[in-house]
């Protein structure tokens, strides 16, 4: 059972309760839940590491009865709060959470509620290490403040300091991406949201008087006047995004679409409802303010919409919270060996999740293109949209000349029912891609029609691709059987949107596109290997990503009970196609 000598856990409950200020039912049904299985099952480590598992479930499990409205799920204890009491990172709570859900045998919804609070937490702690970098680039380095000698014993209150900022700022982008649920697990999107933040800081240290100390003066956004000339608060600052994404990896039309429909409405709601005020956020009464009614708002949002506080990446003890420091060590250029360690955690933690990363696949390895350089999650997301949308530059979400021409070319014009198809799926896949779920929050039109006209132009460059290749092939025969095949341009599309959902990292993963769009598997691996011969546009990551599909339906999913395969095998009379003869 539990390790001799572990102590009593009803103490430790209660312990934990006083703590948290936790109900008496819920601390009930964490003790019942954690005997019970702590009578089944040997349980490894801490049993204050078991129990947070335990009242975490408990706690989520609750309804708390609000007035003149439906009762708020959740009891108000964040998991932040939890683990902190128990002593347990993050990353150790997703290890053994997922033990305790099967061990429980708890629900899907709870498990997917758990999946996807685990990738935001992926998404947060990638784009911290990315914000870190960005801000001391932008703005003085706060370490380097810390280190400054005092010049009297009276030190002058600071207005703003640049660690304040640093806080403010990241608060700001975790409370504004909280209010965006299709952008909090989108790595991408969240990207551009953190820039947004850091161009609206960037603009008020520029325009607040005598806060200019806070820029760091080598940065390369800085206006031409800025040594010699003072810029009016009723002017418009510069905008800096170009700039951070030409230095930071950004996606310049992504991240300005970014500002301009999300960002800057939202925070003109922010100034309406008075949790920003001011001509300048960061004059001395604006800023403290400001920080204290975003702190606030942001807090009440954690405990009842969110799970975890993402502010832990400021705090002293992040390291021992999650993995991330939040300034460099006391000695620069060295680190501890506790952090050493903790920091190798992280990253065997995220290498066991490959997140960011495609599975290298068994098969294919002839299709890879050359090796490219190591690089960030962001930087490899951003790069992927950028290649992605390289490959379809210049062109339209329609046939071209020469591919109309093949079609009228055809016995029987495959135009008419070709562009409804792609109509059809179109319709679908932003009907589905915006719908929320238990498992993920649906995310905006905006997002679902970026995505899929990337899908419709790379789709019909690669049918064109392919008819050319059949017309040589076949001399000029009639291909009006091929272009006729339903199963064959819906996967192709299917294929397309796979390769617009995987380039931005989403959430949405395989098989998602085929599961909304109702395809078999079966057909789905068969136009892969036709797409990855047509198309050489493609990453090496991309085209690793398809081979780790098609390892993915020959290891599973084609051999399910409704498979189409079965439907193959008697038709070649119980005869094992070859490679060659499954392909379309």
């Amino acid at each position: 059972m539990s390790r001799p000598g572990a102590a009593d856990p009803g103490a430790a409950v209660e312990r934990l309760c006083r703590e948290l200020n936790l109900d008496a039912a819920s601390a009930a049904e964490a003790l019942r839940d954690f005997t019970a299985l702590r009578g089944t099952y040997s349980l490894e480590g801490e049993a204050l590491h078991w129990l947070a598992c335990a009242l975490y479930v408990a706690c989520r499990r609750s309804r708390v009865p609000t007035v003149g409205s439906s009762p708020m799920e959740g009891n108000g204890v964040s998991l932040t709060r939890i683990l902190r009491s128990a002593r347990l990172s993050l990353i150790q709570f997703f290890s053994k959470m997922k033990k305790w859900m099967d061990m429980s045998n708890l629900p899907q919804e709870f498990r997917e509620r758990v999946e996807r609070l685990e990738r935001n937490f992926e998404v947060s702690t990638v784009i911290f290490k990315k914000f870190e970098p960005i801000f001391f680039d932008i703005f003085q380095n706060p370490y380097e403040e810390t280190s400054k000698p005092h010049r009297s014993r009276k030190q002058r209150r600071v207005p703003c300091s640049v660690k304040d900022l640093f806080n403010f700022c990241w608060t700001l982008f975790v409370y504004t991406k909280g209010n965006f649920h299709m952008i909090g697990d989108d790595l991408v999107n969240s990207y551009h949201l953190l820039l947004c933040c850091l161009d609206l800081i960037f603009a008020n240290a520029l325009l607040c008087p005598n806060r200019r100390d806070l820029l760091n003066p080598s940065f390369k956004g800085l206006p031409v006047e800025f040594h010699t000339l003072e810029i009016k608060a009723s002017e418009d600052p510069p905008c800096i995004i170009a700039m951070l994404c030409e230095l930071h990896d950004g996606l310049l039309v992504e991240a300005k679409g970014i500002k301009e429909h999300y960002f800057k409405p939202y925070i003109a709601k922010l100034f309406d409802r008075k949790i920003l005020k001011g001509d300048c956020l960061l004059n001395l009464c604006n800023f403290i303010e400001n920080s204290k009614a975003l702190n606030k708002e942001y807090e009440e949002y954690v405990l009842t919409v969110g799970d975890f506080d993402e502010r832990v990446f400021l705090g002293a003890d992040a390291e021992e919270e999650i993995g991330t420091r939040k300034f460099p060590a006391d000695v620069p250029g060295e680190k501890t060996a506790a952090s050493t360690h903790v920091e190798c955690h992280l990253q065997q933690h995220f290498e066991k999740k490959r997140s960011f990363a495609p599975s290298t696949p068994l098969t294919g390895r002839r299709y890879l293109r050359e090796k490219e350089a190591v690089i960030t999650p962001v930087a490899s997301a951003t790069q992927s949209v950028s290649r992605l949308q390289s490959m379809v530059a210049g062109l339209k979400n329609a046939p071209s000349e020469q591919l109309t021409a093949i079609f009228e070319s055809c016995a029987r014009s495959p135009m008419e029912s070709i562009m409804s198809r792609v109509k059809e799926i179109g319709e679908t896949f932003c009907c589905r891609y915006t719908q929320s779920t238990d498992e993920q929050p649906g995310s905006h039109i905006d997002f679902a029609v970026n995505r899929l006209k990337l899908a419709e132009i790379l789709y019909y460059k690669i049918l064109e691709t392919i008819m050319v290749q059949e017309t040589r092939r076949l001399h000029g025969k009639d291909l009006t059987a091929l272009l006729e095949q339903d199963l064959f341009h819906r996967s192709l599309l299917a294929c397309c949107l796979e390769i617009v959902l995987f380039a931005y990292s989403s959430p949405r993963t395989f098989p998602w596109i085929i599961e909304v769009l109702d395809l078999r598997p079966f057909y789905f691996y068969k136009v892969i290997e036709v797409l990855i011969r047509s198309e050489e546009g493609l990453s090496r990551d991309m085209v690793k990503h398809l081979n780790s599909i098609e390892e993915q339906i020959l290891e599973s999913l084609a051999w399910t009970r409704n498979s189409a395969l079965w439907n193959a095998l008697e038709a070649s009379e119980n005869k094992v196609p070859t490679c060659e003869e499954v392909c379309f």
